[in-house]
């Protein structure tokens, strides 16, 4: 005999993802794909305990170097990706355009509003970065940023409140990924490549 189970809360609005406008990966100039050049990125959200503060590190990959930027951010969404972006932009100020010159991102809801990422805070009018969307179930797309989640749940397990962690851990984790030797960089370290 089936139990009685009570309804969730449906009241969450939830964006179609159809109604992305954004570049499509497939747009994307096929140098990026080489990794010779610094400056490309992928970009994705890392989610705390179901039920917990809501608080979700936004975690930008470099392509070439492996090179990693974490940033904890409130909640997963459009807001706070944003904000986190804008923060970026005011403490690189200048040399934000040489160090970001693309990130490709998925169709998460969180990244669908492609001209406020793009829009400098500075000079509304200017581009700061070029967005690029990987295509929908195509994780490989952005490899980079997937193998390296995976080592950060070395240090945020699944299950781990997010919210509770200081910005001091999640410095201290973004610092070791990139100070660790990989082979793939001839056991040269994240920085050390990024230069």
């Amino acid at each position: 005999m089936k139990k009685y189970k009570k309804k969730g809360d449906y009241r969450k609005v939830k964006i179609a993802h159809k109604n992305l406008k954004g570049t499509s990966i497939e747009e994307r100039p096929e140098d990026i794909e080489t990794r010779e050049e610094y400056g490309h990125w992928e970009m994705d959200c890392v989610l705390g305990k179901q039920g917990g503060s809501g608080a979700a590190l936004l975690v930008l990959s470099e392509r070439k170097s492996r090179q990693e930027i974490i940033i904890k951010i409130l909640s997963k969404t459009q807001e706070f990706v944003g904000k986190a972006m804008d923060a970026l932009e005011e403490e690189y100020g200048e040399e934000f355009c040489k160090k970001f010159k693309t990130i490709t991102v998925d169709n998460g809801s969180e990244f669908l509003d492609f001209k406020g990422l793009e829009r400098s805070t500075t000079s509304p009018r200017v581009q700061r970065v070029k967005i690029y969307y990987a295509r929908p179930y195509s994780a490989w797309e952005r490899d980079t940023n997937e193998s390296l989640n995976k080592m950060i749940r070395r240090f945020v397990p699944k299950g781990t409140d997010i919210g509770k962690l200081s910005n001091d851990e999640i410095k201290r984790t973004e610092r070791w990924l990139n100070n660790y030797p990989r082979r793939i960089l001839g056991y040269k370290t994240p920085d050390e490549i990024a230069g």
